[in-house]
């Protein structure tokens, strides 16, 4: 018999929790939105979305002390999952109308402004995701996705320093210049795209996710 696995949203205000937290209840998990400290470490996966400016979501995280969760749960091996902004706080640096701010440094990298002749980039497209991809297992290659951002990593470098870890799997997608949609790490999992607005691809995607809790 399957246990209903528990996944915090983390309520740091920057982020769309409710509509996070209807598609991740539709998906089959129970589902809760906070910023409590014990119940984010405690829970089965953890949700971290993102809407805004980097430099505000790491501020609003920090303050939260979502940055000392992900890092604890991470070295723990305790699923995290970022969506959108919530994806680029975790790489090394967002560089915004030229400032540079920190992320967390979970991956090397700066997130950056897209390089497309329409700003921001706004509606479904299609993505290229890696043989052996738990994220998007199901899911037809034609499968479309819901973004809305105006920056994104363009540029990945990852050095494995130790044999027995698995690279990480990288999935892309094109506006403009090719740039990174999604990231599969061990307990890391994050996507650029939208899937609580992403329809039935989006309800797959995450219920894949929750099935790896």
């Amino acid at each position: 018999m399957s246990t209903t696995r528990k996944v915090v949203v983390f309520d740091y205000g920057f982020g769309n929790v409710r509509s996070a937290e209807r598609a991740l209840a539709r998906a089959g998990a129970d589902v809760e939105i906070t910023r409590d400290f014990d119940t984010a470490m405690n829970a089965d996966g953890l949700l971290v979305p993102g809407v805004g400016a980097f430099a505000a979501c790491m501020k609003g995280l920090k303050e939260a002390r979502g940055d000392w969760i992900v890092d604890r749960r991470l070295a723990g091996g305790r699923p995290v999952m970022g969506i959108c902004v919530g994806m680029q706080i975790l790489f090394a640096r967002g560089i915004e109308h030229g400032v540079e701010a920190e992320g967390l440094d979970e991956w090397p990298g700066s997130v950056e402004p897209l390089q497309a002749d329409v700003v921001p980039h706004m509606g479904w497209n299609t993505v290229d995701a890696p043989a052996g991809s738990e994220l998007f297992a199901g899911l037809d290659a034609d499968a479309r996705f819901y973004f809305v951002h105006s920056y994104a990593v363009h540029d990945w470098s990852f050095e494995v320093t130790n044999a027995a870890m698995k690279p990480p799997l990288v999935t892309w997608t094109t506006h403009g210049r090719p740039f990174v949609a999604a990231v599969e790490n061990g307990s890391l999992w994050a996507t650029q795209f939208h899937p609580e607005k992403s329809g039935d691809a989006g309800a797959q995607l995450l219920t894949n996710w929750i099935g790896t809790l």
